[in-house]
């Protein structure tokens, strides 16, 4: 749990803030100098400050320096009294979060320490995703040089063995397994496995179609469960002895559309439920692996996948207002595929459309502001929510000029997938790449995962902005 750090050398102002964070779920730790405070700060759990400019040993002002060059992903809210404008006015300058004025006014003060956590832990969880991208592009780059090395075991054993660790690793998983099909194709058998004391060959079978895993390999589709005993899906297995953690995360290895089995994370470290994010990364992996396990000769490993996944997380982390957010994130993909029209839609219910959220193109070619709903292979996507990644889409019985072309309607290679928002598809990509070859399932996966997590959290802190801005006006509405 992030804390929050307050500083102030009179004990009366800090008990009253711990009074009013405490009851509100929000852990406080206090200091009474600068020189504490910088102590304090060194402790990786505390993501939110709140900084008193008149201290006994050093002025706010130099403290909050100290801060932003020893934790800059911190959030600080100064604290000061009214004849301190100047140097509120200098903090904010240098990047203070807010800045709140005594005497507090406890209301103003949860709102200013929420949205700072939310803020902290938006911008948190992607350097950490970003963390753990870098990570998968090592591990992927290992497997392929194993893939491609004539030295060693058999080219599937080593894969197998490498994956489960890879994903034990990368998603923080006590438990990973990789389950293959068997020669009758209608039960999965255990391949691989990490962090289980019994062998592998000694594993139950488990029949496609039941259970977490033989759904996710019937159905070709990731599946994230967060607590089996709450999922409607899973409702009668929740007592099974098979199941000793109650979430999940579930990716199918399919090449083309022959499915080869599944990639299972389970029993996450520390006890946190998976989230989109892990399943975002265990698609990626397993996407990699079933292309080495594939029967087919093996392609050569494409650096820019892992490039992608990254430059869109940094381009999260380098901005911070929202709106420009989804352009940021956009603008990588538009690079790698070659200044490609790229695009996002969301789904508005209200006018049974599909509405264009952000765009990124390079200036070569415009964009339908709006798409119908239920037309073409872009609807399809939303309906089904399957990619679609084909270099010829007007050869498809499904295709709309009308909506699967850029405004000039003119048809070229079209990747399309889905928005996935807490289960549900919010919205498409679409990207028109120059090249044939970029129309690629494999580089679509990837784009779909990613950009829902970029979604998922512009979202996310939307909806904290209006919530804030409700209540503000709440407040201003009944002020005497």
């Amino acid at each position: 749990m992030t804390r929050v750090l307050v500083v102030d050398d009179e004990r009366f102002f800090r008990e009253a803030i711990c009074d009013v964070l405490a009851p509100a779920g929000i852990t406080p730790l206090v200091a009474e100098s600068g020189e504490e405070a910088m102590e304090h700060a060194a402790d990786e759990s505390v993501g939110v400050v709140i900084l008193d400019l008149q201290l006994p040993d050093m002025h706010g002002l130099e403290v909050f320096r100290q801060l932003r060059e020893c934790r800059p992903d911190l959030r600080v809210i100064i604290l000061s009294a009214h004849t301190d404008q100047d140097s509120v006015l200098e903090a904010l300058r240098l990047g203070a979060y807010d800045y709140l004025a005594k005497p507090i006014h406890e209301e103003e003060l949860l709102l200013a320490v929420r949205r700072a956590l939310e803020t902290f832990g938006i911008a948190d969880g992607w350097t950490r995703l970003r963390s753990r991208i870098h990570k998968l592009e090592g591990v992927l780059a290992e497997l392929w040089a194993r893939v491609q090395s004539p030295l060693g075991p058999s080219v599937d054993t080593q894969v197998r063995e490498l994956a489960v660790q890879a994903a034990s690793e990368v998603l923080g998983a006590a438990k990973t397994s990789l389950m293959l099909l068997d020669e009758g194709g209608d039960r999965l058998r255990v391949a691989a496995a990490h962090g289980r004391d019994l062998d592998p060959a000694r594993m139950d079978p488990v029949q496609l179609g039941e259970g977490v895993a033989g759904v996710s390999a019937a159905e070709g589709e990731p599946i994230l469960v967060t607590d089996l005993s709450a999922d409607a899906r899973f409702a009668d297995r929740a007592g099974s002895d098979r199941y000793r953690s109650g979430s999940f995360a579930v990716a199918p290895l399919a090449t083309g559309a022959r499915a080869l089995g599944v990639l299972c994370a389970t029993d996450s470290r520390g006890g946190r439920a998976f989230d989109e994010d892990d399943l975002a990364l265990l698609r990626i992996l397993a996407g990699q692996v079933a292309q080495m396990l594939g029967p087919a000769a093996l392609p050569e490993a494409d650096p820019r996948e892992a490039a992608l996944a990254r430059a869109i997380c940094e381009a999260v982390t380098e901005e911070i207002e929202p709106a420009r957010v989804l352009a940021a994130v956009l603008r990588p993909v538009a690079e790698i595929l070659g200044a490609a029209p790229v695009s996002l839609y969301l789904r508005d219910a209200s006018r049974g459309l599909l509405v264009r959220e952000a765009e990124c193109d390079a200036g070569q070619r415009t964009y339908r502001p709006s798409l119908a709903l239920a037309r073409g292979l872009s609807g399809g996507v939303l309906e089904s929510g399957s990619l679609v990644a084909t270099d010829a889409p007007e050869a498809d019985a499904r295709f709309d000029p009308e909506v699967d072309t850029p405004a000039d309607a003119r048809p070229g290679p079209l990747l399309c997938g889905p928005l996935r928002f807490r289960g549900k598809i919010l919205g498409i990509f679409r990207a028109f790449p120059e090249a044939r070859e970029d129309a690629s399932p494999r580089l679509g996966e990837l784009l779909s995962s990613a950009l829902s997590a970029a979604v998922r959290n512009v979202l996310l802190y939307r909806s904290l902005v209006e919530t804030i801005d409700e209540v503000a006006e709440a407040r201003r509405e009944g002020s005497p």
